[in-house]
């Protein structure tokens, strides 16, 4: 049996979507960690959904603590703006699962309605299903992942659907939200205006140039420019953390 975890913070724009596709799962755990919109409301409107309410530890921690709450041992992680397709979730459903062995699948990643086929948003290819006694989400506040030590990624074939975000605002709030995560996780790192700026530079010209994004038309260059911009703040705020503590250590 597979139970399914899902993280929400006012996630409510596709949320009835993301739990419709799982309805064939026994169980669905979500770990709200403060939504003040309609998030609840939706997730209790089905029968298969387990609601707890925490507080946000980090990505990785909550996305562990989410497992531990689950009844089986095979866990199916999934964001709440992500769509499992019919036939992903039917591939699921009839695999021999293997506790040697973690389970991924690729995203369609989604921007104004569109497939972004460039800009490190393709190809795009996650490790989702896992056995919680062999492996677990590692601790990282931001980008975390799954450890795949020891254990082989079999590749499913069929993607979900991925909307990370849906407008210039939505692109600023994950940012802002990320960068800030990150300089916590990295707080020793070195760090100055010209390391933020010679990284936002680097991930530009990786992301429009490298990574095709100048073949996307407007949406390439946002995209591009979002990750400029991540790059920057990213190290900015390593800066200042770093600095602050510093100083209150004088």
């Amino acid at each position: 049996m597979i139970s399914v975890t899902i993280l929400t913070k006012d996630s409510e724009r596709y949320l009835a979507s993301v739990l419709g596709a799982l309805r064939s799962f026994d169980e669905v755990v979500i770990v709200d960690t403060g939504s003040s919109d309609r998030t609840l409301e939706i997730a209790a409107s089905f029968p298969n959904v387990s609601i707890y309410e925490r507080p946000f530890l980090g990505f990785g921690p909550t996305h562990n603590l989410a497992s531990s709450l689950a009844r089986n041992d095979w866990i199916l992680s999934v964001d709440s703006d992500e769509i499992m397709s019919e036939k992903l979730v039917s591939e699921v459903l009839s695999l021999t699962l293997d506790s040697d062995c973690v389970y991924s699948f690729w995203r369609k990643n989604m921007y104004r309605g569109r497939h972004i086929r460039g800009c490190g948003w393709y190809p795009d290819r996650v490790v989702r299903l896992y056995n919680r006694k062999k492996t677990a989400f590692s601790d990282a506040l931001v980008h975390e992942s799954v450890i795949c030590t020891n254990v082989r990624d079999k590749k499913l074939s069929f993607p979900v659907l991925h909307y990370p975000y849906d407008s210039v605002e939505a692109f600023l709030h994950k940012m802002d939200r990320y960068t800030t995560l990150y300089a916590k996780q990295h707080e020793n790192k070195k760090s100055s205006i010209c390391t933020a700026v010679f990284h936002a530079l680097f991930a530009f010209i990786k992301s429009y140039v490298f990574q095709r994004g100048f073949l996307l038309g407007s949406e390439g260059f946002e995209i591009s420019w979002f990750n400029m911009n991540c790059a920057f703040y990213k190290y900015v705020k390593v800066m200042r953390l770093k600095g602050q503590r510093e100083r209150q250590n004088r």
